[in-house]
This record gives C-alpha cells, sequence and structure tokens, in this order.
C-alpha cells in the first residue's frame, strides 16, 4: 500500500469553503493534518446574504480532532484572508481558489453589474487572495495554488457569458503563474469540477444534482496540493468519479507565402487543410505556440510553396454527386426504434462522410436494449468514406450502451449525453474523447426525425 498522501505543518486557505466543493476541501485537507482557513463570505450563490457558513465547517474539522479557523472576508480583500493565516498558523502553504457566484442572464440582458461583479468574485478575487500569499510562497520555497475554472469557461454556456470569460480567464491566471513560480517550486494547476453544488443546482436537475458528489472532486485537489504533485500549469475535469485532463489542440495548419499577397479565396481554397486536425500538436507554452508561425516566415521568394494542391484535393470531401456511398450492411430491425435513426444516420453519411471521418476518425459500437432484447450497430467514422452496418464492429475505439428510447432522444437532441451519462442512463466504454464528439452527429440528425 502507497504512502498517505498528508499535510502535517502545513497551512492552507479555501474560499467559499462554506458549503459544496469548498467545504469537502476543507475537510478532506484537514483530516490528512492540514490547519485551514476556512473562508466564506456566508453569501446566497448570487452574492446576498449574511450568515457565517464558516462556522459550520471550522466547528466539523474541530470535532474531528483538526485545526481550523474562519475568515468572512470578501475574496477581494485577499490581504485579509491571508493575514488570517498568518496570524492563527504562521505560515501559508496552500490557496484553493474555490469561491464563486453567478449571474446567469442572456447578453442582450446583462447590466454592467452581472458582468463586473462575477468577474470581481472569480477573477479578481483568486487575483488578490493568490498575491497576497505569493511572497510568503516564494521565501519559504513551496507552494500549491489551484485555480476553480468550469466546463461553461472551456466551452461556453448560454446565458453565462459574464461567468465564462471570468472562468476562461482564470486557466490563463494559472498558465502564468505556472511558469513564473516553477523555480520557487511553486505549482498552479486548474480544475474544471463537476459537482452538485449551490451553484450547479442552477443549470442541473436535481435528480442529478443529488448523484454528483463534491467529494469526488476534492481528492484530486488534495493531490495536486501535495508534494507528490510535480507538475504545473495543467488543467483537469472532474467529477463523478472521473479525472480527465485538458489541453489545447492544434492543427498543422496551411502555410501560404509570406512575400505575396494572401487572397480570402486562397483562405476558402484550403480551409479543410487549415482545420485538419489529423496530426495535431498541443502546445504548452507561449513559445511552442509560435512553433509554426516563426519558420514560415521563411516561405518566400523562389522557394516559396502553397499547401500541396495534391493534399488539398486528396483531403477534401467528395461533391456530393460523386460521394461514395458507404460500405454498409443496414437492414431494419424490427421493434426498435433506434433502426430509423441509424437509416437516417446512413444517409447522412453518403454525403459528409469523408468529412466527418476527418473530424471523428473513430469506431463506435451502440449496444441498444429494447422490448425485444438487445441490439448492436456500427457507425464506422475512422475507415473509407465512413458507413453504418448491423452488429458489432471488429473492434470499436468507443462502445455506448443504452436504452432504446433514450437513445432516439440523445441523437434527436432531447437528451443531453453528459447528463445521462452522469445519470446512468448512457454507459461508456474506451474511448471517451469519441463520446464526448456525438454531437458532431447528432445535430445532423435533430432536424430529420
Amino acid at each position: 500500500m502507497s504512502k498517505q498522501i498528508r499535510f502535517d505543518g502545513r497551512v492552507a486557505i479555501v474560499t467559499g469553503a462554506g458549503n459544496g466543493l469548498g467545504r469537502a476541501h476543507a475537510l478532506l485537507l484537514a483530516s490528512r493534518g492540514a490547519k485551514v482557513v476556512v473562508n466564506d463570505l456566508g453569501t446566497s450563490t448570487t452574492g446576498g446574504g449574511s450568515s457565517k457558513a464558516a462556522d459550520a465547517v471550522v466547528g466539523e474539522i474541530k470535532a474531528a480532532g483538526g485545526q481550523a479557523c474562519a475568515n468572512y472576508d470578501s475574496v477581494e480583500d485577499g490581504d485579509k484572508i491571508v493575514k488570517t493565516a498568518i496570524d492563527n498558523f504562521g505560515r501559508i502553504d496552500i490557496i484553493v481558489n474555490n469561491a464563486g457566484i453567478l449571474r446567469d442572464v442572456s447578453f442582450a440582458k446583462m447590466t454592467d453589474n452581472d458582468w463586473e461583479l462575477i468577474h470581481r468574485v472569480h477573477l479578481r478575487g483568486a487575483y488578490k487572495v493568490t498575491k497576497a500569499a505569493w511572497p510568503y510562497m516564494r521565501d519559504q520555497n513551496w507552494g500549491r495554488v489551484i485555480m476553480t475554472t468550469s466546463v461553461a469557461g472551456l466551452q461556453g454556456n448560454f446565458g453565462q457569458a459574464n461567468y465564462a470569460s471570468a472562468k476562461l480567464g482564470l486557466v490563463g491566471f494559472a498558465q502564468s503563474l505556472s511558469q513564473e513560480g516553477k523555480k520557487q517550486n511553486i505549482f498552479v494547476n486548474t480544475i474544471s469540477p463537476i459537482a452538485g453544488s449551490r451553484m450547479t443546482a442552477t443549470v442541473m436537475p436535481p435528480d442529478l444534482i443529488q448523484a454528483l458528489k463534491p467529494e469526488y472532486v476534492s481528492p484530486l485537489v488534495a493531490f495536486l496540493c501535495s508534494d507528490d504533485c510535480n507538475f504545473s500549469g495543467q488543467t483537469f475535469e472532474v467529477g463523478a468519479g472521473w479525472i480527465s485532463r485538458v489541453r489545447w489542440e492544434r492543427s498543422s495548419g496551411a502555410m501560404f507565402p509570406v512575400d505575396r499577397d494572401l487572397s480570402p479565396e486562397d483562405v476558402k481554397k484550403y480551409w479543410h487543410v487549415a482545420t485538419d486536425f489529423s496530426a495535431p500538436f498541443y502546445p504548452s507554452t507561449m513559445n511552442e505556440g509560435s512553433n509554426n508561425i516563426m519558420p514560415n516566415l521563411e516561405n518566400k521568394g523562389a522557394n516559396a510553396k502553397m499547401p500541396s494542391v495534391a493534399s488539398a484535393k486528396s483531403a477534401a470531401p467528395a461533391a456530393a454527386g460523386g460521394a461514395a456511398a458507404p460500405a454498409a450492411s443496414l437492414a431494419p430491425v424490427d421493434g426498435f426504434k433506434a433502426s430509423a435513426v441509424f437509416a437516417a444516420l446512413a444517409k447522412q453519411i453518403q454525403g459528409q462522410g469523408a468529412a466527418l471521418v476527418k473530424e471523428i476518425n473513430g469506431v463506435y459500437e451502440f449496444d441498444i436494449g429494447g422490448a425485444s432484447g438487445r441490439q448492436s450497430w456500427t457507425v464506422d467514422l475512422k475507415n473509407g468514406a465512413g458507413s453504418v452496418a448491423n452488429g458489432k464492429p471488429a473492434k470499436a475505439d468507443c462502445t455506448l450502451s443504452l436504452g432504446d428510447d433514450d437513445f432516439v432522444a440523445l441523437m434527436t437532441g432531447k437528451l443531453n449525453a453528459q447528463n445521462a451519462f452522469m445519470g446512468g442512463k448512457l454507459k461508456i466504454k474506451g474511448n471517451m474523447g469519441l463520446a464526448m464528439k456525438l454531437e458532431k452527429i447528432t445535430k445532423g440528425q435533430q432536424a430529420k426525425l
């Protein structure tokens, strides 16, 4: 059995720790020996209220034999929060920037106050707390900082332009600090949690909230705050017993000569080359991010090259009139509503298969449960121009198992895939990344069924 991760002698600040995720983080860190400053302003999810929820969490920690103190300051007064740690425990080692509120409203109806309040709490608040703790961490040559982003920040979400922009700002903040703090052994990482809380209750159904425990997120936070963590500048999605690293992906791109005019028509002609992810690159620093741009400055003169015409022709989707029919054996299956969906999907692939193969590059098995038993279908978006067939594939990259009605609802946009997975209606085996690409084909079905 591996040695238990502990925080004896360490002092941690957890902001927004009066409820939900923050509470779970504080309790776990304290149970492993950390002295914890439980910060909570005692507000509602929209920023109002005055209760001191931090006291209850401090009471839980002390009742279990741990050490903790409460702090009720706003994260905008980060220096006061850090002073609480220094005054009570003499040092500060760990910052978990968790505090947050919501002001969900469509962009058309959003006020300046809706925008600014979210940014003040999430982005400025994390800055103020971290800024106050940074000198102590530098002097002691050790520190761990956690930023909390959101899937809304990573992917965007309707009605959350204020929240999403602040949350993605935290990712950039963490990436920069990870580079500045590395020499002083200060590691900064970011989590994107999926958990049942007062905040997620505004965007998730009640049964899903009940199923998602904050305690599934806190172990990752504890590991990232430990001596065992030897990496920095990384982002993780986490929840419901699932942990995944997130990284930026960039296509190889299309390179054009720099000593001649580049027209919009050129961009259109080679668009599929510029957006081809068949050989992706994963930059992690600003220098790596410009690694293709700088060499292309030499793409001029007698040796100047346009993107390869041969590769452009081979990579371009076939014209609608000349699209090859998918090599498939597809017959209707009595008693399964899914059968009609796969028939419609086969027609979609006849027109878009080549493009979908380039974008998805995977073989799906759909294991569908109906009134008369189970039936499998294969959707091959990895080979040739794509195909749909009855039965199991020789080798599936991703297998999705769900009921007949749920499958139809999923493919027609009436059931959210993430909610279905979290709620147990959808089971996924194999490549989770491919499962997340399902939207590429479900969008094509929504108007047809």
